[in-house]
């Protein structure tokens, strides 16, 4: 069977830029590529080497929609793997979100926050 893996996901995010940062701050990311997006808008590619998000903003009024959870191909969270859990925690804190649903779990612990446009982030570790 050939190999498979996740290259990126694209999200459509109030400001490209600060999502960004947010996640350079937290996860120490780095922006890949900058530029204008097929169609229009403008995108930001986040992340590392193999992986990425790309943040997308049409440039055009956009609004939130009701629950991801409740919506056929809602988007519904961005699942990431750390290390030291709660370093990550209180990095989360420090930037001014809320970390919520804290569980241990086999294999894993784990917590969410969301982020300034309501991005849903599970953070898990299985160390």
């Amino acid at each position: 069977m050939t190999s498979i893996r996740l290259e990126h996901v694209n999200i459509t995010v109030s400001d490209p830029l600060k999502t960004a940062k947010m996640l350079d701050d937290l996860f120490g990311w780095k922006i890949r590529w900058q530029g204008d997006s097929l169609g229009g808008g403008f995108t930001v590619h986040v992340g590392t080497d193999t992986q990425y998000l790309a943040l997308y903003n049409p440039n055009d009024t956009i609004s939130a929609g009701d629950s991801s959870y409740r919506t056929i191909a809602g988007f519904n969270h961005v699942a990431l793997v750390v290390d030291d859990l709660d370093a990550v925690e209180a990095a989360v804190i420090k930037a001014g979100f809320t970390p919520t649903s804290h569980a241990d779990y086999e294999p894993g612990k784990r917590f969410y926050f969301d982020d300034h446009d309501g991005v849903e982030y599970e953070i898990v570790s299985y160390v």
